[in-house]
C-alpha cells in the first residue's frame, strides 16, 4: 500500500497568544496569516501580523479570506466562535491545557503539527530546566502562603498551571484544590470571608485584561486582618506573563513568581 504522509499546515490562524508564541519560538512564525487583538508575545507578531478576532469573536469573512489551512483556538470558551469557523468550512484545532504537563503536551502537539518536532523537544526542554533550577533555588525553607486571583468581580483564584508554578517558585496556593477545577465557575470564590480564613502571606493580583487595583481589595471586608495586607504583600502580576498557558507562562511568569515570593 503506498504511504501518504500529510504536510503540515502552511497558513495559520492563531486565536490564542501561546500558540502564536510557540511557533516564534519554534522558527515557524511565517506560517501565521492572522492573529488576535490580545496577542501579546512576542511583541513584534503585533507589528508583523494582521489582528483578525478578539478572543471569542471575530470576523468570520475576514478569516475565512485568509484561506487558512488551520484555525488554532484555546478552551470552552471560543467554542461558540470555532463552531462558526467550522460551519464556514474551515479547519479548527482548539487545545484545552490547564497543567504544566499539558503545557507541555501541547508544545510538542503543535510542533508535530507544523513539521517541527526536533524544536519543539528543545523548548520542552528548556521549560523543564527551567523548571527545576528555581525548585533547586529557593531560599527559604518556611513556603508562605499565597493567594493567587485572576478576577475581582467575583472573585476567581488562579488556574491550575498557575497553583503548579506558585509551588515551584516556593510558595504554597491556599487554594489549590479549587484550581484543579475543570471550569473557572469552580475557582469562584463566593465569599471574602474564605480568604480571609485562608489568611495568605501573599496576595497577587493578575487581572485578566484590566489593571489590579490594590486599593479595591483592601477595602473589602475582613481582608485588614489578612496577614498579606496587613504587611503590604500584595502585588500584580499582568495576566500577559501568566495566565497564557505557553511559554512566556513557564519562564518569564515564573521568574516574576519566584521573585515575589521569594523576596
Amino acid at each position: 500500500m503506498r504511504q501518504y504522509r500529510r504536510r503540515g499546515p502552511q497558513r495559520i490562524v492563531c486565536l490564542t497568544t501561546e500558540t502564536v508564541d510557540v511557533l516564534y519560538r519554534l522558527g515557524q512564525q511565517d506560517k501565521i496569516v492572522g492573529i488576535s487583538g490580545f496577542c501579546v508575545h512576542p511583541p513584534q507578531a503585533r507589528r508583523e501580523k494582521p489582528k483578525v478576532s478578539a478572543y471569542t469573536s471575530a470576523d468570520v469573512d475576514q478569516i475565512v479570506a485568509l484561506e487558512p489551512d488551520v484555525v488554532l483556538g484555546f478552551s470552552d470558551l471560543q467554542a461558540d466562535l470555532m463552531a462558526a469557523l467550522v460551519r464556514a468550512g474551515l479547519e479548527v484545532h482548539v487545545f484545552n491545557q490547564r497543567t504544566i504537563g499539558a503545557i507541555v503536551s501541547f508544545i510538542l502537539d503543535l510542533g508535530r503539527m507544523v513539521d517541527a518536532a526536533g524544536p519543539a523537544q528543545s523548548l520542552v526542554a528548556q521549560i523543564d530546566d527551567h523548571l527545576q533550577a528555581t525548585a533547586a533555588g529557593r531560599i527559604h525553607k518556611r513556603r508562605p502562603k499565597v493567594y493567587f486571583e485572576e478576577w475581582d468581580e467575583p472573585m476567581i483564584c488562579g488556574i491550575e498551571w498557575v497553583s503548579e508554578l506558585i509551588e515551584y517558585a516556593g510558595g504554597v496556593d491556599v487554594f489549590a484544590d479549587r484550581a484543579r477545577g475543570k471550569a473557572a465557575t469552580a475557582r469562584i470564590l463566593d465569599d471574602p470571608k474564605w480568604v480571609v480564613e485562608a489568611n495568605p502571606d501573599i496576595m497577587i493580583g493578575s487581572w485578566c485584561g484590566k489593571k489590579f487595583r490594590a486599593d479595591r481589595v483592601r477595602e473589602r471586608a475582613g481582608f485588614d486582618r489578612v496577614t498579606a495586607i496587613r504587611r503590604h504583600q500584595v502585588y500584580e502580576i499582568k495576566s500577559a506573563y501568566i495566565l497564557q498557558p505557553g511559554p512566556t507562562a513557564m519562564f518569564e511568569g515564573l521568574d516574576q513568581l519566584k521573585q515575589i515570593i521569594q523576596s
